[in-house]
């Protein structure tokens, strides 16, 4: 089965929906509305995380999985495999700190057929990275790991649907991932607007007492060790935008204390142009005149403005070619 397959085969399943939109969406929905207690101890989180993972099982069980945490696995068993319900089994634990409800995890997965034992593709590897998400108890990630540690490979074997059949999942939790921009600190440009970064990492951008540039100006604040952002990529950014003509801050992620997931096609072209060749983990400064903002956006409050953001990239998606 191609990737494309894969893809269409996991949206298509409510619980473990991994597709380029449906890992947006899990994302947007564990970073919006979360439905822990704010008043609740990390003690009591944690203790949920860990109990929501689904239990071992027989079939979870069957399976042996050859192959390094990180890298595409190979599992075999006995088909056609039962499956009765959702079972998790661990197969290779990770260390350091158990993750926590709420952080943003890398992850990547190799999905196979429970009747036959088919390949059915692969996603999240080098070269094809898909975006970090949000873990809780009540999305997909929580209920296959729990709170286990980065490094940590699990074999998830799902149930026959109305919609799907029985499959199995071997599913690695890579990393945590930093909600701010980890990359190495460059040195400040002249002329530039000046920038200074919270306790969280959120920024307050400071405008030159100077005339507006007239052609897309950008600088790398931070240079991060990540994939490379393509053309038409998904990406996963904190940010924040200042209008050149009084500073004020017009729009930010920040404030939502939610990352935002788009195109880079998707945006205005001064922001694609800052977006597209940066790496995962940079934190990126862009000056965009109304040419390449909203100029052509009759009747837009910023149709006439410079604009200035400063976006933290935070995990890239490469898009997947239709076989």
């Amino acid at each position: 089965m191609s990737v494309h397959r894969l893809e269409v085969f996991v949206r298509n399943r409510p619980l473990f929906a991994f597709s380029a939109v449906a890992a947006s969406a899990i994302l947007l929905v564990g970073c919006g509305a979360s439905d822990t207690d704010p008043d609740a101890s990390p003690s009591a989180d944690l203790q949920d995380l860990c109990a929501a993972a689904a239990p071992s099982g027989a079939a979870s069980e069957a399976v042996t999985v050859e192959g390094d945490i990180g890298e595409e696995s190979t599992a075999t068993f006995d088909f056609p495999l039962e499956v009765g319900e959702l079972q998790s089994t661990v197969v290779a634990e990770g260390d350091g700190d158990p993750v926590s409800s709420g952080d943003l995890v890398s992850y990547a997965l190799t999905a196979y057929s429970a009747e036959t034992g088919e390949e059915l593709g692969s996603l999240g590897y080098e070269g094809a990275e898909i975006l970090p998400a949000q873990i809780s108890p009540d999305n997909p990630i929580g209920q296959i790991v729990g709170c286990a540690t980065p490094g940590t490979r699990v074999v998830a074997a799902f149930p026959a649907s109305d919609a799907n059949s029985a499959e199995v999942y071997v599913f690695d939790l890579l990393d945590v991932v930093p909600d701010a921009a980890w990359g190495e600190e460059q040195d400040p440009v002249d002329g530039f607007p000046e920038v200074t970064l919270d306790d969280a990492g959120a920024p307050t951008i400071t405008v030159p007492d100077a005339d507006a540039p007239t052609d897309v100006e950008i600088a790398e604040l931070k240079v991060g060790d990540g994939a490379t952002v393509e053309e038409g990529d998904t990406v996963l950014v904190h940010y924040t935008g200042v209008k050149w003509s009084d500073g004020e801050v017009f729009d930010s992620s920040w404030d939502r204390d939610t990352p935002a997931t788009f195109t880079t096609t998707g945006v205005v072209a001064g922001f694609q142009q800052a977006l597209e060749g940066q790496t995962v983990g940079s934190q990126v400064l862009v000056v965009i005149p109304p040419e390449f903002g909203y100029g052509d956006s009759e009747g837009n409050e910023l149709q006439e403005e410079t604009l200035v953001f400063v976006v933290d990239i935070l995990g890239t998606q490469h898009p997947v070619a239709v076989e």
